[in-house]
């Protein structure tokens, strides 16, 4: 045995994980960096406002490294053949509406300070993106929210309640046939291999449709035998990481979130934010958090009830991000951050790993659509910091060893969140991405 290497079994063999997971159609890029601008898009579209002018904002994007952006497409408002024509050229975008004291509802939140007061014809504005992303050599993952939020902005719920008129059963159908309607549309515009990939709906597990088995694989397989050359797939808010196996088949790309929320969701459950309807709410330990000119809840008030029926976020959720104040809030997680440091590293670590490994075994490619803490409020800086940053970095880092085509630098890495403002970073972990080889080299 002198002078030879002792043998501990296959596990400790080194395996090359670095290549793709699966084959990339030949027309898009061999890696993809990518901004969420979800349903930003037109929902803060205002003047003045970070998406009032499409060219203006694809510009900054590519000229920060990304080749991406992932958006609500509202297949159902204006393909869905729904009765919503005339809303899908004018549509009025109002927000989560006017609080009692004059300012909006969900102002202190991301994604929802969205002050409106404005209409837009929205279908042509679709083909304007599509127009800009081309000028600026942008390609487009389309999803939608509808099921989840996007109906929420409007100023009237004739979106809401059209789509909620569709059976459970049939909700999959009912987008599988706008898909196929916009994916028409937009090839007879000439923007076919512009689309990067196509998600049935975002974030399945934690919107208003059933499960993807019932109803959404079916739906998959008909897109696929109907537009052969594109990618097809459902996101998944939270997959079954420890069991994969059960994720329903028939994707031909894997498009899933990770998301490590830790000390987050200790600070979360600790105040009761999430929940609906707590008799005691606002706790002793949420007041302790809130601005001292926060109102009470009666006199906060309420968004108009449908609101609260198109969306997933609960009235707690609105009072508490509105009324936070964000220096307390960060204070709370950097000083308990460190008894959870290991594991979210780990968390966030372990999931890409199972993410890559499903597509990899599907032969499909792989990505993380969104990453990687959770939901904050709209100027905590706990992401955007270096704490964030660090997560963020192991999330990219292991999705690049483990062959994962496309990811997010992180959810709130767009610009209608202050983390645009961070440039250099931007620009340095999008170069990383866009530098790492896609095969393995012999």
């Amino acid at each position: 045995m002198s002078g030879q290497s002792r043998y501990l079994g296959s596990g400790t063999i080194k395996r090359d994980t670095a290549e793709l997971t699966g084959v990339v159609p030949a027309h898009l890029p061999q890696r993809l960096t990518i901004t969420l601008w979800d349903f930003s898009w037109y929902t803060r579209a205002e003047s003045g406002g970070p998406y009032a002018d499409l060219d203006a904002a694809c510009s900054q994007a590519a000229e920060l490294g990304y080749n991406t952006i992932r958006i609500c497409a509202a297949p159902l408002l204006l393909f869905g053949d729904l009765g919503l024509e005339d809303l899908a050229i004018d549509v009025e975008i109002e927000g989560m509406g006017k609080a009692p004291d004059g300012g909006i509802y969900g102002r202190g939140t991301r994604w929802y300070d969205a002050p409106g007061g404005y209409r837009l014809n929205l279908q042509r504005r679709l083909f304007e993106l599509f127009e800009a992303a081309e000028r600026h050599g942008l390609v487009v993952i389309l999803a939608s929210w509808e099921f989840q939020q996007s109906p929420a902005f409007a100023a009237t719920s004739q979106w809401f309640n059209a789509i909620d008129a569709v059976p459970l059963t049939k909700r999959y159908a009912a987008l599988a046939t706008a898909w196929d309607r916009m994916i028409t549309a937009l090839t007879a515009a000439g923007h076919r291999e512009r689309i990067a990939l196509v998600e049935l709906h975002n974030e399945v597990d934690f919107s208003i449709l059933p499960a993807l088995a019932d109803g959404g694989t079916q739906e998959l397989s008909r897109l696929q035998s109907l537009h052969p050359d594109l990618l097809f797939t459902a996101s998944y808010g939270k997959p079954p990481h420890l069991a994969m196996h059960t994720v329903p088949g028939h994707h031909s790309a894997a498009q899933f979130h990770v998301y490590s929320y830790g000390v987050l969701d200790a600070l979360q459950r600790r105040i009761d934010i999430r929940s609906e309807g707590t008799a005691s709410f606002p706790n002793e330990e949420l007041r302790s958090l809130l601005h001292a000119t926060a109102p009470s809840v009666e006199d906060y008030g309420r968004l108009a009830g449908w609101k609260y029926e198109a969306t997933v976020v609960t009235d707690q959720m609105f009072y508490g991000y509105d009324w936070i104040d964000e220096i307390a809030w960060d204070n709370w997680l950097n000083s308990h951050y460190g008894k959870y440091r290991e594991v979210m590293l780990r968390e966030i670590e372990s999931r890409v790993i199972a993410i890559s490994e499903w597509a990899r075994w599907k032969k499909i490619p792989a990505l993380v659509g969104e990453g990687w803490i959770g939901y904050t409020p709209l100027l905590g800086t706990f992401e955007e910091g270096p704490i964030g940053r660090e997560l963020a970095e192991k999330g990219i880092r292991t999705a690049l060893a483990h062959g994962v085509w496309g990811m997010v630098l992180c959810s709130n890495a767009a610009p209608h969140h202050p983390m645009w403002g961070n440039q250099d970073w931007q620009r340095h972990m999008n170069n990383i991405i866009l530098a790492t080889p896609t095969t393995t080299e012999n």
